[in-house]
């Protein structure tokens, strides 16, 4: 399937006997072909007499060469697929399997998708960007400090630089622009994170999507913010760029370099929220965050803070 939109990304007409030619198949094999691309990939194809097949709008596929000649100093190594059920959950798969890190897992499609505390993430063919990043992490927790939020700030930095300005920041794992989200980061661990571990840092961006009925939440995207596509093999050697400096900076520093810069991005600063645990509820106004990355909470008039990957942070309809 792969080879055929290969074929085909470029948005031009190409005649069945040209591409049965091509992948060395008969033009009824390249039939079906494209049948199961527009069954499974939800991909409109114009089918022409005469003229043959084109794509609805030309493809950008993510290709590891590219990616490497997009780079401007080390390019990851880069696992690539057209269709897996995670990113995180292959990056995982990786790693059990023996593959040395550091190393990213791209995607084209997520068939299970996943956000924080369980949510799904809509994955369309093609046109966002599937990422996880693998590190191996030796010498304890102090490494693991406030890494989600480092990545964050990566992630908001490579949206800056294409031209999406209103990036910023919410607590603990979320890019926003106009309070509609544009990016989202989950972190996984696998071994002791006291000794030696590895951890999956999974970041999802809306990239190309310019329209979707089942994310059930406000979105936005980079092209719907700069008004223009994107090539997404560039995008990923931008935010490997930015990643690869600040995690050499929080490994050497930890995360308290990155304290005031965080707060400085961070969108719903001195907000009324409701921390939300479960069925638990903290109202407060946001102070900033502590030197591990914990959010700093005001509530009734006494500083708190508070830390863990099941808390969601909503604002307040009196904020």
């Amino acid at each position: 399937m792969l080879k055929l939109l290969n074929l085909l990304k470029d948005g031009r007409f190409h005649s069945g006997q040209a591409l049965g030619a091509a992948l060395g198949v008969s033009r009824s094999a390249v039939w079906k072909q494209l049948q199961h691309i527009e069954a499974e990939l939800s991909l409109p194809i114009h089918k022409v007499r005469g003229r043959g097949y084109q794509l609805a709008a030309p493809l950008s596929l993510l290709e590891a060469a590219a990616i490497a000649e997009c780079s401007a100093g080390e390019s990851w190594p880069a696992l690539i697929f057209d269709s897996i059920d995670s990113t995180n959950a292959q990056a995982l798969r990786a790693v059990s399997e023996g593959q040395a890190a550091p190393f990213i897992v791209l995607a084209e499609r997520q068939t299970a998708g996943r956000g924080r505390r369980g949510r799904t993430w809509i994955s369309p063919f093609a046109e966002n960007l599937y990422y996880s990043l693998v590190l191996r992490i030796e010498g304890g927790m102090r490494q693991l400090e406030g890494l989600s939020l480092v990545v964050g700030l990566a992630v908001m930095r490579t949206l800056h630089a294409y031209g999406v300005s209103g990036a910023g920041l919410k607590w603990p794992n979320d890019v926003l622009v106009n309070n509609q989200k544009i990016a989202g980061i989950l972190l996984e661990l696998v071994g002791d994170p006291a000794d030696v571990c590895h951890v999956v840092m999974g970041v999802g961006i809306n990239v190309n999507m310019q329209s979707s009925t089942e994310v059930d939440q406000q979105w936005t995207s980079i092209r719907r913010e700069a008004g223009v596509a994107v090539d997404r093999n560039q995008l990923v050697a931008l935010l490997n760029q930015n990643l690869q400096a600040d995690l050499v900076r929080h490994r050497q520093s930890g995360f308290s370099v990155f304290q005031d810069e965080w707060e400085r991005a961070h969108l719903w600063q001195g907000r009324a929220v409701s921390l939300i645990a479960g069925s638990n509820q903290v109202d407060g106004v946001v102070r900033g965050i502590d030197r591990q990355g914990a959010l700093r909470l005001e509530v009734n008039g006494v500083e708190k803070s508070f830390s863990g990957g099941e808390l969601s942070l909503r604002l307040r309809d009196d904020s």
